[in-house]
């Protein structure tokens, strides 16, 4: 069931990464560079980590289909959180396949600088990129029975802020911490220049980058009922990097326009940019909701 689209031009990588592509300029905006006063330390019911982030992080569980009558199924989390210009994610797998580092690795971020690392006894490697002018860096490991890829864009791995994230993460053992469950977590407080100008794609020097894009899943009365169709949402990609002015174009009943404004709230993303500044910008949503 493919729910997701963002009507623009799109390109994946980093994990799911999505670029709304830029028009002009290629240099990072000025970024906070405020070091966090306190983080806080979250962990997930029935996962292998446990992690500090800036904020209260976003989080939606999917229940992956494997088979064609579904008799094997995979549990996946995307994580995120956002402030002041890094996001933060944290993609966790299922190993019900057995997959071993490589092949979770493999195609997910080719042409990176890699090293090696070793954490609570299991092995993984940290990559170094760059993507539309942004930095970044991500490490991935595999436990006993799980795949994860942590990772942070928005800044080198040298940033005070990203070698904070790393140096927390804890797989494996006692692990401590808020625990997490599905929702939207921290919204971003909006910046006094967010409600006076929001802009289109090509009123910008580059688009938003989505990191993170849950998809909504189906309520049980609308499976049962067989509801298809879309679901269309304006919004706002704010300049403080949370999702705001939610207008519904097009809805569906029994409850899927709610799971559709959810996931919606959910996304983490690098705001636009003008002038060498973070921007607001309007975005198109367009959520299919299909049976089969």
């Amino acid at each position: 069931m493919r729910i997701f689209t963002l009507l623009a031009s799109m390109c994946l990588g980093f994990g799911g990464l999505v670029d709304l592509t830029s028009n002009t300029s290629s240099s990072n905006p000025i970024a906070h560079l405020d070091q966090p006063q306190e983080w806080q330390r979250y962990t997930v019911k029935d996962e292998e980590f446990s992690v500090s982030l800036p904020v209260h992080p976003a989080m939606a569980t999917s229940n992956i289909c494997l088979s064609s009558q579904c008799e094997r199924r995979r549990i996946e989390r995307q994580i995120g959180a956002y402030l002041n210009g890094v996001v933060y994610t944290i993609n966790c797998v299922e190993n019900s396949t057995g997959k071993t580092l490589e092949e979770f690795i493999a195609k997910r971020l080719e042409g990176t600088a890699v090293t090696e690392v070793s954490l609570n006894g299991f092995q993984g490697k940290t990559y170094q990129f760059t993507s539309r002018g942004f930095k970044g860096a991500s490490q991935i490991f595999k436990t006993k029975s799980h795949l994860y890829e942590f990772g942070a864009l928005g800044a080198d791995i040298e940033d005070p802020r990203l070698k904070q994230f790393f140096s927390s993460i804890i797989l494996g053992g006692q692990r401590s911490g808020t625990l997490l469950e599905d929702g939207i977590g921290s919204v971003p407080p909006l910046e006094s220049g967010d409600s006076e100008s929001v802009y289109t794609g090509k009123q910008v020097d580059r688009k938003a980058l989505v990191i993170m894009k849950p998809e909504p899943s189906y309520t049980e009365l609308a499976r049962k009922s067989g509801v298809t169709g879309t679901v269309v949402l304006k919004v706002v990609f704010s300049a403080s990097g949370a999702v705001t002015n939610i207008r519904i174009l097009s809805d569906l009943p029994m409850g899927l326009t709610d799971r559709a404004v959810t996931a919606a709230k959910q996304i983490k993303f690098l705001p636009a940019s003008k002038d060498g500044k973070f921007v607001s910008m309007w975005i198109l949503l367009e959520y299919n909701f299909n049976l089969y």
